[in-house]
């Protein structure tokens, strides 16, 4: 089995490509589809938010109101910590668990848009960092999903800068270009990680 941790900025294109490599057959495991996954109604992870932080945190119906729960956590680092401490253990225990149920000679790779904040890293054999400049990032965040520059400016500035994800990186897939650009590449880099997996279960 090779563990892989794939990262990049906001607008770099990570989710493109996690979507390619699990369709060459990765085993992808997505963080955070998973972190909403563990505070869904009735599981545990949602009656310990609710208890740190009030039924007011709860939408009508019953599930988490992300976008208030994002106003008391975003505002306050205190609080924020609070949150991770409840979700992150979830996140890593329903991480591990798939990756248990990965067949030994599987690609299995770790989409954590935080990989470099949270210094996670030397949890995986290696990690991809999906790169674009600065400006390819933002034209993407107004153009495509219709953010104003000041939003994305902030959400580009809250995560760690360029650099710092470079520095971790074992492979980078630059998609600085067109999509059509992207796809060789990504196919490059699945062919060189299912020989690498190969060769770990030898």
């Amino acid at each position: 089995m090779l563990k892989v941790g794939l990262t990049g900025g906001i607008g770099a294109g990570k989710s493109e490509v996690s979507r390619l490599l699990a369709s060459y057959g990765a085993v992808l495991i997505d963080a955070d589809r998973i972190a909403r996954e563990v505070v869904e109604p009735g599981t545990p992870g949602l009656r310990a938010v609710v208890d740190a932080f009030g039924p007011e945190v709860l939408a009508a119906d019953g599930s988490l109101d992300r976008p208030r729960l994002g106003s008391i956590v975003f505002a306050d680092p205190d609080r924020l910590a609070v949150l991770n401490g409840i979700v992150h253990p979830l996140v890593g225990a329903r991480s591990a668990e798939l990756e248990a149920a990965a067949g030994e000679d599987s690609v299995v790779v770790h989409d954590v848009p935080l990989l470099t904040e949270n210094g996670l890293a030397p949890l995986y054999d290696l990690v991809i960092v999906v790169d674009a400049s600065p400006e390819t990032q933002l034209d993407r965040l107004v153009r495509r999903r219709g953010m104003s520059e000041e939003d994305a400016r902030a959400r580009m500035a809250a995560q760690a800068t360029r650099e710092k994800r470079l520095e971790i990186a074992d492979v980078v897939i630059d998609n600085d270009g067109p999509l059509d650009a992207l796809e060789p590449r990504v196919r490059t880099v699945w062919e060189d990680l299912a020989r690498r997996a190969a060769a770990n279960d030898a």
